[in-house]
């Protein structure tokens, strides 16, 4: 027998009941492409999740996935491995690490949670779906958590007003507030002596107010909320509110709110590069998802839940804890977080 027949198809006749043998080389192929035909999307992702910028309008709304597409990725050097196909095994063992280098730390504690003993300053935010949210279950969430800031996004008038008479201003007597109709209103209230700031308006109103913490002086705060990038009109006022967001420096600063954006977002990744902490990574809870917890659609998908609601602040602020909450008739949960200020 000559060595070319062991690689040949076998002809067989219409009534035989045996298939035609696939030549060996070929298979060989198909598997390595099958393989590497795994590899490529995660390896695409991973490329793009690096590059320190927004990339499109269209990769905005994908990236806040990442921890999905990340869990997904062990697919790839399993295929890789059963396949027997090394160099895309060792591609996809270096593309399943970096996104879990991406994604792994927020379930870490990053070092910044501290028991230390410097002025404590309990903070709570809350998206109110244009003002949806009973007034008495925030009161009540507010009277439960004790917090010293609350800052709200979709503040409406109504929402406004309803929070007063729920006895709102009994609890935090203090505020600074941008009440407007549908989803552009938020609001600033405190335990403590607040002064106004000029909000930030691309769009929708992001409200700004320094709150006189006792023993560690002025502190910063934002009640952050940019237009939501849904679309692609939409994406250059959300776009423009993270960039207005102020950066640390002098007096102690937090943002707290609706970012419209994960920590996988560069608009993100830049203010934590300038210097800001995320709580809730702080405490190794940065993969608790917050929204939406109602059902939502993206492209005709249901949409998985994903952590767009964040309480950042500078590093000189220390994180004793972190949670988050549900509210009625919003389809956010809403967060909160111990900090623990440095002393004046």
């Amino acid at each position: 027998m000559h060595d070319d027949e062991t690689t040949r198809v076998t002809t067989v006749s219409p009534a035989s009941a045996e298939p035609a043998v696939v030549p060996w080389g070929r298979r060989r192929r198909w598997v390595s492409v099958l393989a590497w035909l795994v590899v490529s999307p995660f390896a695409v992702w991973a490329v793009l999740r690096l590059i320190p910028a927004d990339v499109h309008f269209r990769w905005v709304q994908l990236v806040a996935f990442t921890p999905y597409v990340a869990l997904a990725s062990v697919v790839a050097p399993l295929v890789a491995l059963a396949s027997r196909r090394w160099a895309a095994l060792a591609a996809s063992l270096a593309v399943t690490a970096t996104l879990a280098a991406c994604v792994v730390p927020r379930a870490l504690p990053d070092g910044g949670r501290t028991t230390s003993s410097g002025p404590a300053l309990r903070i709570l935010s809350a998206n109110l779906e244009v003002g949806g949210v009973p007034p008495s279950a925030l009161v009540d969430l507010v009277r439960r958590l004790r917090p010293d800031v609350l800052a709200l996004q979709e503040l409406t008038p109504s929402a406004a007003e309803g929070l007063r008479q729920a006895g709102l201003a009994t609890l935090l007597p203090y505020k600074a507030e941008l009440a407007l109709e549908g989803p552009r209103g938020s609001g600033v209230y405190a335990r403590h002596a607040i002064t106004p700031g000029q909000a930030i308006e691309y769009g929708f109103g992001q409200m700004v107010a320094t709150v006189e913490v006792p023993g560690a002086g002025p502190v910063g705060v934002v009640s952050v909320h940019p237009c939501a990038p849904s679309d692609e009109t939409g994406y250059p006022c959300w776009a423009d509110g993270l960039a207005a967001l102020p950066r640390p420096g002098g007096a102690v600063q937090v943002l707290a709110g609706d970012f419209n954006a994960t920590l996988d977002h560069a608009r993100i990744r830049d203010l934590l590069g300038a210097g800001y902490r995320d709580a809730a990574g702080a405490t190794g809870d940065g993969l608790t998802t917050t929204w939406p917890f109602r059902p939502r659609e993206f492209n005709g998908f249901g949409i998985p839940t994903v952590t767009i609601d964040h309480i950042l602040a500078d590093r000189r602020v220390g994180v004793r804890s972190f949670g988050v909450h549900r509210l009625p008739d919003t389809d956010h949960r809403a967060v909160s977080a111990e900090l623990v200020l440095p002393r004046r």
